[in-house]
């Protein structure tokens, strides 16, 4: 799929006077990577064909694991050589043994060294493992060999929270090289979740520095989700600074920016078009523009004035419509009509609610769960991951603790569970920090989060055989990361599709988690329906539930996509708001807190500090402060949904 731009290739252009680096935007993250690995293809075959050896700086993350897999199948079906590629990786933690979960050199050879045909000798890895007193010499050799080889090609890189590169914190300096350098308290908050607390993160780590990254011939940023998305509109509008590395970038010649559509979300072409350059209106912009106006001006939308559009850019939207009250009405009509209270929900329909982790459904959607289960609907909760990594030790101490306690009190015989408790304890205690679990460990933190699970759908008012847990395999690795996403995981997918036969499914568009589950799972749910219903129709034109049923017609469901963990959808884009009373959004929260061992300190928190009932309640109460803002009805709390 092509890169898409704002509105045509005129709002590119111009916004060139914006973007001071080069920012292709893709709709898909496979696309994305696709993209990238093509043009690491194309730099690998034009050296070769110079007789010399292609240079690559390479860099982990989530985000890059997409581009190895796309360049592993190149290599495996197109026939494409690393035999003559020499790469160089852009950092590492220090200290870091190489065979640990957490070391970058695992990485690389887990996700690409070992699927391609790379000689050994020709990789190059900083060392986790260098004595402090010779780091300097260590970095000095790096640095030497980058220039051995000729330099750099291609440089592969990711963005920070705070604009790093590498290990580039913020302060650092132009003319830095390969060096050690201290982590900064938002970066290693950033990697608690793949150290399962931030104490185990190292303190320092090895680095490129800028210099070395900047002498590359050409540079790939990439940034997916909607978490970097005021990142990237900072590097990529923003002012040079010292206090944010990637801006650097916006002065080399050949550095481009590969962003997904929820990263290039802040970018002005994208944000606000119509500050750039002429658009052209769609019902979907207008709605966009009339919001960022009233909250630009302060002003409801039916108070917004022939004045404030002209002082904002968009006189011809008035000029579209004739007048102002016309855009004005058109909007508030619009989104007036989006509101959904419980009497315009289904009644009396089969619901499936796909969940990512066992919370995401209560977290995201509690309140519209809880008028499903009113209106009569048969509804089915569908957990597809155990969710157990996301379990801290203790909690397993706690409730083996309750276990012994019974089965002391009780006078239970056998010895069984003591050897059992036991044996879990043992395996923990040998445990280091982010090793994968053994299976009794692992099997108790997937039944304690599939008993909380339980408990949080009872709270509002379903039962135990309501819930369905899928525990798809690709997660089933014991380890931060995935496997992709196979044709078991769809097949699991597709067979409770199948049973259930439901009219509406609840799907996580929610892709910002730290890990990528969410965006794994939406995959394997996308993969069953389009194999169940290939060319089938989307969105709220398609039938409904009533004509399918009557005609016997084709089964086909309408998706809804929810949000709340770690984003919410904007009014502008949600099909439907659906508000909570303050009763409603209480009980939600005592779903959410029904999950303990999430609470007080999530394992996974992201890059919010909050707990996820206090992220709810800010969401849910912001969306409806903001329609209160535009002139709409006044509400407690609202969700908000998007139809696929």
């Amino acid at each position: 799929m092509p890169p898409s731009g704002a509105h045509g290739p005129r709002s590119v252009r111009a916004a060139e006077q914006r973007e001071r680096i080069r920012t292709l935007v893709f709709d898909e993250h496979a696309a994305l990577a696709r993209a990238v690995a093509a043009r690491i293809a194309t730099v690998i075959r034009a050296a070769n064909g110079e007789g010399r050896r292609a240079v690559l700086g390479l860099a982990t993350g989530s985000t890059p694991i997409g581009v190895y897999r796309e360049l592993a199948r190149l290599h495996r079906e197109e026939g494409l050589s690393f035999a003559r590629v020499e790469t160089f990786n852009l950092d590492e933690y220090l200290p870091m043994e190489a065979a640990s979960a957490h070391s970058y050199h695992r990485f690389m050879w887990t996700h690409l060294f070992s699927q391609v045909d790379i000689p050994a000798a020709q990789v190059h890895l900083l060392d986790g493992t260098v004595a402090s007193d010779d780091v300097a010499a260590h970095c000095a050799a790096f640095e030497a060999a980058i220039a051995a080889a000729g330099g750099i090609d291609f440089q592969l890189l990711g963005i920070g929270k705070t604009g790093h590169i590498g290990f580039n914190e913020p302060g650092s300096g132009l003319e830095s090289r390969t060096r050690r350098v201290h982590l900064d308290t938002v970066t290693r908050r950033d990697a608690a979740s793949d150290f399962f607390s931030e104490r185990n993160v190292p303190r320092e780590a090895l680095t490129m520095g800028v210099a070395t990254i900047l002498a590359a011939r050409e540079i790939a940023i990439l940034a997916t989700g909607e978490h970097k998305a005021a990142i990237v509109r900072r590097a990529v509008e923003g002012e040079v600074d010292l206090g944010v590395p990637a801006t650097f970038l916006q002065g080399h010649d050949a550095a481009t920016f590969y962003c997904d559509n929820a990263a290039a979300a802040a970018l002005t072409r994208i944000a606000t078009p119509w500050l750039v350059d002429e658009v052209h209106w769609t019902p979907e912009l207008e709605v966009r523009a009339v919001i960022w106006l009233s909250e630009t001006t302060g002003r409801g939308i039916l108070k917004l004035s022939e004045n404030d559009y002209a002082e904002h850019r968009l006189s011809g939207l008035v000029a579209r419509r004739g007048e102002a009250g016309s855009v004005n009405g058109g909007v508030f009509r619009s989104l007036n009509a989006r509101i959904r209270g419980r009497a315009l929900l289904p009644h009396s329909a089969r619901v499936v609610v796909f969940s990512p982790h066992p919370d995401d459904d209560v977290i995201s959607m509690g309140g519209i769960l809880r008028k499903l289960v009113q209106n009569g609907n048969a509804v089915t909760v569908a957990y597809m991951t155990s969710g157990n990594i996301a379990v801290f030790d203790h909690d397993v101490r706690r409730h083996l603790d309750v276990l012994q306690r019974v089965a002391r009190e009780r006078g239970f015989t056998g010895g069984q569970l003591q050897r059992f408790a036991d044996d879990v304890l043992d395996a923990m205690s040998a445990k280091r920090p982010g090793d994968a679990d053994g299976a009794d460990v692992a099997d108790l933190k997937r039944i304690i989060r599939e008993s909380e699970a339980v408990s949080g759908i009872e709270t509002l008012g379903l039962a135990a055989t309501h819930a369905r847990f899928l525990d798809l395999p690709f997660y089933r690795t014991g380890t931060i990361e995935k496997a992709p996403v196979g044709p078991e995981d769809v097949a699991i997918v597709r067979a409770l599709l199948e049973a259930e036969r439901p009219h509406y499914v609840f799907v996580a568009g929610d892709l910002s988690d730290p890990h990528g589950t969410h965006r794994m799972c939406k995959e394997a749910i996308d993969s069953a329906v389009a194999e169940l219903h290939p060319g089938r129709p989307h969105g709220p034109q398609s039938p409904p539930p009533e004509y399918l049923e009557q005609t016997g017609s084709p089964w086909s469901p309408e998706i809804w996509l929810y949000r709340g963990a770690w984003q919410e959808w904007p009014i502008a884009e949600a099909t439907w708001l659906v508000p909570l009373s303050r009763e409603e959004l209480r009980l939600k929260i005592q779903a959410i807190f029904k999950h303990q061992s999430q609470k007080d300190s999530a394992p996974f928190p992201g890059q919010d500090d909050r707990e996820f009932w206090q992220r709810v309640e800010q969401r849910n109460t912001g969306t409806a402060d903001l329609l209160d803002r535009l002139g709409l009805a006044e509400y407690n709390a609202i969700e908000a949904y998007v139809v696929d």
